[in-house]
């Protein structure tokens, strides 16, 4: 049972989506994000639009007690962390970009939790330094972590795919009190050089960065590469980050009210 106490104000960063050149464009963040913020973690969701205005991000730091950073349809820009331009045809968001990398350094700054999934994970990574592989499928000896469209339901293709092993002692390793857990794989893009005070917590079977956390941070500041948002009552590791995330923004709220 949530305390009937305050709740925490969880803020999920929306994608920009402008379906066609006649639209002027929509905020979107899939409905299972709220729902845990709600379930999970005991907050209120809060959509954060992608937006550059001239103060946003400030104005959006003083409201949340933790960011919940969700996956997302495109691929961060490559300018921001050194790498290649993508090929003409990549799906990308510029809007989001220039709204969350911003915004992770921003909680970061002010001991705000960070929970960061799929894109999300990768978009920490970047945001503190760090950099990324475009198509890990592509590297010697690596396995496709992407989605298989083959697959006819959602169940399917958001199924438990891989073994992803748990460094000792790291903060996964912590809260499950195993070495390993099998999660879903729906990723083309993947952690290459780790930025600079960020630990590797996981990593799969074949050597793909799967969790990180941020040293010393003075709160919960973690990343990870499956999508936990996906049935986390049922994946224990995944429901128990989702409420250290919750616990995080909660103790924030009580300390900054």
């Amino acid at each position: 049972m949530v305390s009937s106490q305050a709740k925490p104000v969880i803020g999920i960063p929306a994608n920009f989506i402008q379906p066609n050149e006649m639209s002027s464009g929509n905020h979107s963040a899939s409905h299972k994000y709220a729902l845990t913020a709600i379930e999970l973690c005991g907050g209120v969701p809060l959509m954060i639009p992608a937006l550059r205005e001239k103060g946003f991000i400030r104005d959006v730091l003083g409201i949340i007690d933790g960011l919940l950073l969700t996956g997302g349809a495109a691929n961060i820009e490559p300018h921001h962390y050194g790498g290649p331009p993508f090929p003409p045809d990549e799906k990308i968001d510029p809007e989001r970009d220039n709204t969350v990398l911003p915004l992770i350094r921003g909680c970061v700054d002010h001991t705000i939790p960070v929970f960061g999934i799929c894109r999300g994970h990768q978009e920490i990574n970047v945001a503190l330094g760090g950099s990324l592989h475009y198509r890990i499928h592509e590297l010697p000896g690596k396995n496709d972590h992407r989605m298989n469209r083959a697959l006819p339901t959602r169940e399917e293709r958001f199924a438990l795919r891989h073994r992803v092993d748990l460094v000792e002692n790291g903060i996964f390793h912590k809260l499950l009190g195993n070495s390993q857990v099998m999660t879903n794989s729906l990723h083309a893009q993947g952690v290459d050089k780790v930025a600079p005070g960020v630990t590797v917590d996981a990593v799969s079977e074949d050597g793909v960065v799967e969790g990180i956390s941020l040293n010393d941070s003075g709160t919960f500041t973690v990343g990870v590469q499956w999508h936990a948002e996906y049935h986390p009552h049922y994946h224990e590791l995944s429901d128990k980050l989702f409420r250290a995330f919750g616990n995080a923004a909660r103790k924030h709220s009580e300390e900054t009210t």
